[in-house]
């Protein structure tokens, strides 16, 4: 019986070490070796394994990494992030982040950060933050009614601009400090707090009655324009016309006079004007 339970604990043993020898990488994924806590790299960079089966000494462990595209979704009343703009009024930003980890980056996504994720969230607030207080309209711009509403009305109206700058700055800062490469940054909603949000929105609808009602006027005022523009062609058109008759006649006559018959068309045309006229008025001489 001792024989036998020393087979079957060394059997159990061998396939346990058996098992511990290989790991497997799944697709879209990058698998990393550490060998005491300390992770295995060629030189400067972490050795990393591709999909597929791959061995390895027992005490070793393996660590998988996703390279696909991730979404950091920080939106809503819990991962929406609050920043204080320029005129002191508190809003809330929803935001999507796309971003990859970098293969030659993996050390730091994986050893120089406790708690990656959350890391990269407190790096984009504080971005955001600061760009945030400094976000103000561009030189030479002039739209009272940005001025009268403030910055939440300038942030909405210039949204792309922000969302631009914000998506610079986080792929110069923060991929650089966190071992990850950011495909996009997304604001999807700035929203006032809830104390201004039916004061703000009675004011942009408002502002879009007015613009709706200024078109309106616009397209009229175009439209009268190009009226009167089509007439002054017509106008043109029968003047030319009139010009080309007359041109007719005055050739028409000086061939009369070449052949020296004017007198008598005169004579004529004269004539049937006055058999066609109901009154005469004749002048004394």
């Amino acid at each position: 019986m001792l024989i036998i339970g020393s087979l079957i604990g060394l059997a159990a043993y061998l396939v346990w070490v058996l098992k511990s020898s290989f790991f497997r990488v799944e697709e879209g994924h990058l698998g990393v070796l550490t060998s005491f806590g300390a992770a295995i790299s060629d030189g400067k960079h972490l050795r990393t394994f591709r999909p597929g089966l791959h061995n390895k000494w027992p005490w070793q462990r393996a660590l998988m990494v996703a390279v696909m595209e991730q979404n950091l979704d920080l939106s809503g009343k819990d991962g929406g992030r609050t920043a204080m703009a320029e005129d002191g009024t508190v809003l809330r930003f929803d935001s999507i982040l796309r971003y990859v980890p970098v293969e030659e980056e993996l050390h730091t996504f994986l050893f120089e950060m406790e708690r990656p994720l959350e890391h990269i969230t407190w790096l984009f607030t504080c971005l955001l933050r600061n760009e945030i207080a400094n976000f103000k309209k561009e030189s030479g711009s002039d739209d009272n009614f940005l001025v009268s509403t403030g910055s939440y009305a300038l942030i909405r109206s210039e949204r792309k601009r922000l969302n631009d700058r914000i998506e610079s700055e986080s792929m110069a800062q923060i991929g650089a400090r966190s071992g990850i490469r950011f495909l996009a940054v997304d604001l999807t909603d700035v929203l006032p707090p809830d104390e201004l949000n039916e004061p703000l929105n009675a004011v942009i609808e408002a502002r879009a009655d007015a613009e709706t009602h200024y078109f309106r006027a616009e397209a009229e005022c175009q439209k009268r324009v190009m009226s009167a523009e089509r007439g002054v062609e017509i106008a043109a058109s029968r003047a030319a016309a009139v010009k080309a008759e007359i041109a007719r006649l005055a050739d028409f006559l000086v061939e009369l006079q070449q052949a020296n018959t004017l007198q008598l068309y005169v004579t004529r045309r004269r004539a049937e004007v006055l058999s066609e006229a109901r009154t005469l008025y004749f002048k004394e001489a």
